[in-house]
């Protein structure tokens, strides 16, 4: 028997519903996710930072690091320093080329441009691996090649993910896990300043932005 007008207006006022109540429990969930982060930066300035304004600018709220190719790697670094976070920023690498990261648990040397410490890599092939920076100098862990391919957005905003609690340490791109590292050395400091890196070499222009943090 076909159905009747009224029926197939229930039904769609029932369809209508239901999808008006999956997004709000997505957006609920979207939201719980978000609980205590704050901004890292304020999308204006560069207040709370230091370095080098030269080769490190805002732009329409975006984070800019665009230099000319230098010798040394330039770090921006927070003022702040932190130990146990979750931080989550929005990254694009121009073109898909050139060499960024993002420093955590870090310091700066003394005298020198450079940064000690845990990094969170961007580049054509160690997206989604950390190194440590200027330190051990190795990949403590690093995704194969398929499974970049797999997570990367190549010349397009990636979600980035840095979890850091206690020795464990955990790095995911738009939700993939790329790296998951604990400790060992008793030695290594679990605190310090968050930075982003211009790497040394050919010009690069890399972005950041919403940029958030959630002390655990």
């Amino acid at each position: 028997m076909p159905m009747r007008h009224s029926e197939n207006r229930g039904t769609r006022r029932e369809f209508l519903a239901a999808g008006a109540a999956a997004a709000a429990a997505l957006k609920g969930a979207v939201n719980a996710a978000e609980t205590g982060f704050k901004p890292l930066f304020n999308g204006k300035d560069l207040t709370g930072w230091e370095g080098d304004p030269f080769f490190w600018k805002v732009e329409n709220g975006v984070l800019v690091g665009k230099t000319p190719g230098i010798a040394y790697n330039d770090f921006l670094a927070t003022e702040q320093e932190y130990a146990d976070f979750i931080l989550r920023f929005e990254i694009l690498l121009a073109d898909n080329e050139g060499n960024s990261g993002v420093q955590f648990r870090s310091r700066r040397e003394s005298g020198s441009m450079a940064v000690i410490g845990y990094q969170a890599d961007i580049s054509d092939v160690f997206w989604g691996a950390l190194y440590d920076e200027h330190r051990r100098r190795v990949m403590l862990a690093q995704p194969s090649e398929a499974l970049i391919a797999r997570a990367v957005k190549r010349n397009d905003w990636n979600d980035y993910e840095i979890h850091a609690a206690g020795k464990h340490i955990v790095l995911k791109l738009n939700g993939i896990v790329t790296a998951d590292y604990t400790e060992t050395d008793d030695n290594i400091p679990q605190t310090g300043i968050v930075a982003v890196q211009a790497h040394s070499g050919p010009p690069i222009e890399v972005r950041f932005r919403n940029m958030r943090i959630r002390e655990l």
